[in-house]
C-alpha cells in the first residue's frame, strides 16, 4: 500500500488549494443572512426574494452532482476546480456590488453554482493527492468548513458596521481568489506524479485493489460524494427499497434546518426577540458552533458504538425544544439557550453521511446510495427557505414558518428510527426482491 508520507511533501499547493476551497464552501452560505437588515436600507429585498436565496445551496447541490462528474470527465479535476473558483469569486463580488434584489439574486446564483461544483470536487481531490492520509485530510478539511460556517456570522455585521454591507459581503472572496492560486500554478506547470502514482516498496496488484476499496469506503462514509451512477440498474432499485427513503429523509431534515437557518434565523431572531443585527449573527454563529464538535465525535459513536439511534433522537428531540422554546419564550436572556439546543441537529449531517457507508456492503453501492440519497435530499430541502418566506409574507409573522419547520423534524422521526436499523440496502433488496 502506499506508504504515508508528510502532508506538505511535494503537496504544498494541494494542501492549500484543498483548505481555502473548503474554507470558502460555508462561508459564501453563511455570511449573507446576518447583514439582510443593513441591505434593506439601501434597496427592498422581499421575503420571496430571501427564500429563493435560502432554496439556492440545496438546488445547486443537487444539480451539481448529477453535473459536475460528467464536466469534470470533459475539462479533468484541476481545471474545474478553477472554474468552480472563479465563480465562487466572481459572484461574491458581484453580488457585494449589487443595485438592487435581482442583482443580489444573480449574484448569489453565481456563488452557490461555484459552491454546487466545489461541494462535490473536494473529496476526489483529497483522494487524488492525499492517498495516503485520506483520515487526516478529511478531518482537516471538514473542520476548516466547520470554522467556516461560525466565523462569518460572528464577524460579518461587525465589519458592516465599519465598512458597509458591501465590504462584509466582498471579504469572503479574497478566499476563494487565494484558492484559485495553488490550483493555477498547479495546471500551469508540469504534471509531477502524486502519491498515488509512486507505488511504494512491495506494492502488488493486489495491494492496490485494497487500497482502493479502502479509499473508496473511506469517502462514501464522510461524503459528501455525488457522482453519476455506475449502474442504473442497481440505481433504480434503490428507489424502491424503505431505507434508502428513510437516509433520504434523514439527510433532507438535516439540510432543511441548515438552509433555513442561514436564510431566516437571523431575520426571525431580530423580529421575535427584538435583538439587533450584531446579536442575531452571533447567535447564528452560536447555532453553527455547536455543528463542529458534533461533527467528529458522531462518526466515532456510530462506528464504535453503534450510537445511531441514540444520536438521532438527542439531536432532533434537542432542536426540537429549541425551536419550540424560540417560538414560545423568545426572550433575549434565552436565546443563547435555544439556539444551543436548536445547534444540536448538526448531530443529523455528519450521522446522515455516515450511515450511507455503513448502511451498504461494498463500496460501489455505497456510492450509488450516496448519490441517490443526497440528490433527493438537497431536493427536499431546497422546499423549505422559499416555503417559510412564503408563509412569512402570508401571515405576517414567525409562528406559522416555525411551526413548518416544527413540523419536518416530527414527521420524519420515523424515517430516522428506521434508518438506525441495522440493516444493508443490500439486505433489504434481497428480503424483498431476492438476490441484489
Amino acid at each position: 500500500m502506499t506508504a504515508a508520507q508528510p502532508l506538505w511533501r511535494g503537496r504544498v499547493l494541494a494542501l492549500l488549494g484543498i483548505l481555502l476551497c473548503a474554507f470558502s464552501l460555508r462561508s459564501a452560505v453563511a455570511s449573507l443572512s446576518p447583514v439582510v437588515d443593513l441591505i434593506g436600507e439601501d434597496f427592498a429585498v422581499s421575503s420571496a426574494v430571501l427564500g429563493v436565496i435560502g432554496t439556492l445551496p440545496p438546488a445547486c447541490f443537487a444539480l451539481f452532482g448529477i453535473l459536475t462528474p460528467v464536466l469534470e470527465h470533459r475539462l479533468g479535476i484541476e481545471r474545474l476546480t478553477v472554474i468552480a473558483l472563479t465563480a465562487i469569486t466572481a459572484g461574491l463580488v458581484g453580488r457585494s456590488l449589487a443595485a438592487d434584489s435581482i442583482g443580489l439574486l444573480v449574484g448569489t446564483a453565481v456563488v452557490f453554482a461555484g459552491v454546487g461544483m466545489a461541494n462535490i470536487l473536494l473529496p476526489p481531490l483529497v483522494k487524488k493527492y492525499f492517498p495516503d492520509r485520506i483520515g487526516v485530510m478529511m478531518t482537516v478539511y471538514t473542520a476548516t468548513m466547520a470554522f467556516s460556517t461560525f466565523v462569518p456570522p460572528l464577524v460579518a455585521v461587525p465589519m458592516a458596521d465599519a465598512a458597509g454591507w458591501r465590504f462584509s459581503m466582498a471579504v469572503w472572496a479574497a478566499f476563494a481568489f487565494a484558492g484559485l492560486i495553488p490550483w493555477s500554478v498547479m495546471l500551469l506547470r508540469p504534471a509531477t506524479p502524486t502519491v498515488a502514482d509512486r507505488p511504494a516498496p512491495g506494492h502488488t496488484v493486489a495491494a492496490e485493489r485494497a487500497e482502493s476499496d479502502d479509499s473508496q469506503a473511506v469517502f462514501a462514509a464522510t461524503g459528501p460524494i455525488a457522482t453519476a451512477p455506475t449502474n442504473l440498474r442497481l440505481f433504480a432499485r434503490l428507489a424502491r427499497i424503505p431505507l434508502v427513503w428513510a437516509l433520504a429523509l434523514t439527510f433532507a431534515t438535516s439540510s432543511t434546518m441548515a438552509y433555513v437557518s442561514f436564510a431566516w434565523l437571523p431575520s426571525i431572531l431580530i423580529d421575535t426577540a427584538g435583538v439587533d443585527a450584531a446579536t442575531a449573527g452571533f447567535l447564528l454563529s452560536l447555532w453553527a458552533f455547536i455543528g463542529l464538535p458534533a461533527s467528529l465525535i458522531a462518526p466515532v459513536l456510530v462506528v464504535r458504538f453503534q450510537a445511531t439511534r441514540l444520536l438521532f433522537v438527542v439531536g432532533s428531540l434537542t432542536a426540537l425544544t429549541g425551536l419550540v422554546g424560540l417560538m414560545l419564550a423568545p426572550l433575549p436572556e434565552l436565546l443563547w439557550l435555544w439556539m444551543t439546543l436548536f445547534g444540536m441537529v448538526g448531530l443529523l449531517f455528519p450521522l446522515a453521511l455516515v450511515l450511507i457507508s455503513i448502511r451498504s456492503r461494498t463500496p460501489e453501492s455505497a456510492v450509488l446510495l450516496s448519490s441517490f440519497v443526497q440528490s433527493s435530499g438537497y431536493v427536499l430541502a431546497a422546499i423549505f427557505p422559499l416555503l417559510v418566506g412564503i408563509l412569512h409574507d402570508a401571515t405576517g409573522g414567525w409562528t406559522v414558518p416555525l411551526i413548518a419547520v416544527v413540523s419536518v423534524l416530527v414527521i420524519t422521526f420515523p424515517a430516522g428510527l428506521v434508518a438506525g436499523r441495522r440493516v444493508t440496502v443490500e439486505d433489504e433488496w434481497e428480503r424483498r426482491h431476492g438476490r441484489w
